[in-house]
């Protein structure tokens, strides 16, 4: 099941309540993120005129959307993204160094712990307790993703779940982070994939009016809907997704991942930028909470690269 949205402001729900079902129907079986992206395909499609019109005509109410097949259908992620323990994903996408990725997730274990340890502030909600390595890979995929004697492909890396049970009911608070570590067998699919495809993978694609242009500054061309299409964005909803590439291996440092541009015009969907292990789990509860808003005062200071990388991959069609 989806996170839960809201209709206050202008979304694909109108659009979606259209054309959902039609798309499910012609592809059968891929599940909710897949079929949404195909939906939004048809959006993107449409002329500048057409777009505003499926948007603003009949605004549909949030109890609709709530019960709505686009957002209550299983996607086959679910598992380890929208019912996972935590408020974050930390999505591990390289594994050629796996010395580096068990000093990565030492550090994670202890800054999670040092958190946790933390008293809580009078009135406030106890910070979330320790981390937890989820199954490798695709949970969800296991009961259908079998080998040729009919055994799950994915392997569940918890050494022990119940003492993890035990240890649960301990504490005060979920866990902050969820692991997603692939087996050998699932992680083609993880592999070096960008920040737009993490968020593809884990969240649930919607739209939202583009920031606006500062007064004399054009709007971009070509078009991009990461960053501006027609006064239109693409964006996503659902948790926080981190991820660990192969410069983690050498800098102990992942990808925060932007589900939506930040206010400042030109940034984009999808953008991303470096933080140190040690620093994530306070980052993440503080934004989790409202916090914190990473904004870098106004100033584009995302990772280029990474920008690019995505803004390529968005225009090419959903396979």
């Amino acid at each position: 099941m989806a996170s839960s949205q809201t209709t206050t402001e202008p979304s694909l729900a109108r659009f979606l309540a259209e054309h959902y079902g039609t798309t499910k129907a012609r592809f059968p079986g891929e599940g909710r993120r897949k079929w949404r992206l195909r939906v939004a395909e048809l959006f993107w499609g449409l002329s500048s005129e057409q777009k505003g019109a499926s948007i603003s005509q009949n605004p549909v109410l949030p109890e609709s959307v709530e019960d709505a097949d686009f957002t209550a259908d299983d996607d086959p992620l679910d598992a380890i993204s929208d019912d996972a323990p935590g408020v974050g994903l930390l999505l591990r996408t390289d594994y050629s160094d796996e010395g580096a990725w068990q000093a990565f997730y030492a550090k994670l274990q202890e800054a999670e712990a040092e958190l946790a340890s933390e008293p809580a502030p009078s009135g406030a909600d106890a910070a979330p307790g320790t981390p937890r390595e989820g199954p490798s890979g695709a949970q969800a995929a296991a009961s259908s993703s079998t080998d040729a004697e009919g055994d799950t492909a994915m392997d569940v890396e918890d050494e022990d779940a119940e003492a993890d049970a035990e240890a649960d009911d301990g504490d005060d608070g979920a866990p902050i982070f969820y692991v997603i570590n692939a087996s050998p067998a699932e992680r083609a699919r993880f592999t070096g994939i960008s920040n737009l495809a993490a968020l593809r993978l884990l969240n649930d694609v919607d739209v939202r009016r583009a920031p606006a242009p500062p007064q004399g500054t054009k709007r971009i061309r070509p078009p991009n809907r990461l960053v501006d299409h027609d006064g239109w964005q693409e964006v996503y909803v659902g948790k926080t997704v981190w991820v660990y590439d192969t410069r983690s291996n050498a800098d102990q440092c992942v990808r925060l991942v932007s589900p939506k541009s930040a206010a400042m015009y030109g940034t984009a969907t999808a953008d991303s930028w470096r933080a140190r292990v040690s620093h994530i789990c306070e980052l993440q509860v503080n934004m989790a909470s409202g916090a914190l808003t990473i904004d870098f005062g106004g100033l584009d200071r995302w990772d280029y690269g990474e920008r690019v990388r995505n803004l390529e991959e968005a225009v090419r069609p959903v396979s």
